[in-house]
C-alpha cells in the first residue's frame, strides 16, 4: 500500500526482508512464546548472514549505508513475527547508533562490525529498579580508578540480557553535577564480570531473554567510554530516535499481522447463514483498523524522512512511537473482537500479538512520556513563531477573523 513512498532500492530491500521473514520457522515463534527458547541466536545469525542488520550503517562497518526509511520498511516486515524477534532484529540498530555516531574508530571496529555480523550479541542497559522513565534518577555508578572505571549497580528489563556479549550501559560518573552533566555511557563486555541475575516471566515478548543484570565492581577500561565523560544525556537524547522509530515500525508490522489474520477469518467464518464480513458490526471494525494503521504508517514514514533529512525530528519521532503503538493496540483488539472467542485462544496468534503489543506502549519511553515531549516541542515551536500574525498559519493573525472581535474581552490574568 505504501510502497510508493519507497525508492526502487528501498522496495527491493523490503522484498528481500520479506523473503527472510517467510523463511523463519513457525516452530521458533512458538518455542519462544512457550518459553522453550530464551534467546534466538540463530535468527540473529541468519539475518546477519544476509547482511540485514544495521542497514543504516556504512558498508565499511558491516552495514549497507541505507536510509531510515529503508530500515523502517525492514523492521515493519520483521514486526509481523512479534515483538521478541523484532527486538532481536532492531537491537544492532539501537546499540549501533551509539557506536556509529559517538564511538571511536577502534570501538567501531572492535564492537560495531562484530555486532552487525552476529559475532557478538548486544543489549542496551538503561532501566533501573528505582526508575523507569526517570533517566536522570539512575543510581548505577562508574568511578574512575586509574585507567579503568569501576561500575556498581544494576539494570533491569534488559532485552537480550540472556545472550548478550556486550552491553551499552548508562552510569553516573559525576553524581554531584547537574543531572544533564552527570551520566556517561560505556560498552561493557559480559566477560568483564556482568552478572545476569534474573530472567523475567513476561506477559508477552517472550524469548527475548529479558533480564536483570548486576555490576559489582565491574572493571571497564576507559577506552570503553562512548563519547565524552558526563556526556551521556546528549547521547541518550539521540538514542531516542532509533529506540522509538524501531518501536513504531515494529508495531506497524505486528498490527498488520493481526489485521490480516482477522480479516481472512471474517471471509470464511459464517453465522446466520452469511460470512461475517457481510455484517457491518464486523466489517466496520476492519475498516477502523485499516484507517488507523494507514494513518500511523504515514506518520512513521514521514518521521523517518525527517530524520533522513537531518532535521530536528524530536516531536515527530515521539508522535510516531505513540501513534503507531496505540494504533496497533486498537487493531489487535478489533481483531480479537471480530474473531470472538476463538481469537482469545492460542489456536490463532492474535492473543500472542495482543500480549506483545501491550508492552510497546510502555517501553522506549511510555506513551505518557511521548505526550510530554510532543506538547513540550509544540509549545517551543509556537514560541519560536512569535506573536500571532507574525509567523502563524499562512502568516495570518487568526484571532482577527472572529465575528465578535473585542480586544477588551481578552483577559488573561
Amino acid at each position: 500500500m505504501f510502497d510508493f513512498i519507497l525508492t526502487p532500492d528501498e522496495r527491493q530491500l523490503k522484498d528481500e526482508v520479506r523473503e527472510f521473514v517467510k523463511s523463519v520457522p513457525p516452530e521458533l515463534v512458538r518455542a519462544m512464546d512457550s518459553g522453550e527458547v530464551e534467546f534466538a541466536r540463530d535468527f540473529i545469525r541468519t539475518a546477519a548472514a544476509r547482511r540485514l542488520l544495521g542497514l543504516r550503517f556504512p558498508a565499511a562497518h558491516g552495514g549497507r549505508g541505507l536510509s531510515w526509511v529503508a530500515e523502517m520498511a525492514a523492521i515493519e516486515e520483521v514486526g509481523v513475527l512479534g515483538s521478541a524477534l523484532g527486538c532481536h532484529y532492531a537491537m544492532p540498530s539501537i546499540v549501533g547508533e551509539a557506536l556509529h555516531l559517538f564511538g571511536t574508530e577502534e570501538q567501531k571496529e572492535k564492537y560495531l562490525r562484530p555486532v552487525l555480523t552476529a559475532e557478538l550479541f548486544s543489549a542496551e542497559a538503561l532501566t533501573e529498579p528505582r526508575g523507569g522513565s526517570d533517566f536522570f534518577g539512575a543510581t548505577t555508578t562508574a568511578r574512575r580508578d586509574g585507567g579503568d572505571y569501576l561500575l556498581n549497580g544494576q539494570k533491569r528489563f534488559v532485552v537480550g540480557a540472556e545472550g548478550a556479549d556486550i552491553f551499552l550501559v548508562y552510569a553516573k560518573t559525576a553524581p554531584d553535577n547537574p543531572p544533564e552533566n552527570s551520566i556517561s555511557l560505556f560498552i561493557v563486555e559480559r566477560e568483564m564480570g556482568v552478572e545476569v541475575k534474573k530472567l523475567y516471566g513476561l506477559m508477552g515478548t517472550r524469548g527475548g531473554g529479558t533480564g536483570r543484570i548486576i555490576f559489582d565492581d565491574v572493571r571497564v577500561p576507559a577506552a570503553n567510554l562512548v563519547g565524552a565523560e558526563n556526556d551521556g544525556a546528549r547521547i541518550f537524547n539521540r538514542m531516542m530516535v532509533p529506540e522509538r522509530m524501531t518501536s513504531a515500525a515494529g508495531a506497524l508490522g505486528a498490527a498488520r499481522a493481526a489485521l490480516e489474520v482477522a480479516a481472512r477469518y471474517t471471509t470464511r467464518r459464517r453465522a446466520f447463514g452469511r460470512r461475517i464480513m457481510k455484517f457491518q458490526g464486523v466489517s466496520f471494525k476492519i475498516a477502523d483498523s485499516i484507517a488507523a494503521l494507514d494513518a500511523a504508517t504515514a506518520l512513521v514514514y514521514a518521521a523517518a524522512r525527517q530524520v533522513d533529512a537531518g532535521l530536528d525530528a524530536r516531536r515527530l519521532v515521539s508522535e510516531a512511537k505513540k501513534v503507531a503503538t496505540e494504533a496497533a493496540w486498537e487493531v489487535v483488539n478489533n481483531a480479537m473482537q471480530v474473531m470472538g472467542g476463538i481469537g482469545y485462544t492460542d489456536v490463532y496468534p492474535i492473543e500472542r500479538l495482543l500480549r506483545d503489543i501491550r508492552l510497546m506502549m510502555i517501553w522506549t519511553g511510555t506513551n505518557e512520556i511521548m505526550n510530554l515531549l510532543i506538547q513540550h516541542e509544540y509549545y517551543r515551536e509556537l514560541g519560536e513563531r512569535g506573536p500571532a500574525g507574525r509567523d502563524g498559519p499562512a502568516g495570518r493573525d487568526l484571532e482577527q477573523d472572529a465575528v465578535g472581535l473585542d480586544e477588551e474581552e481578552k483577559v488573561f490574568e
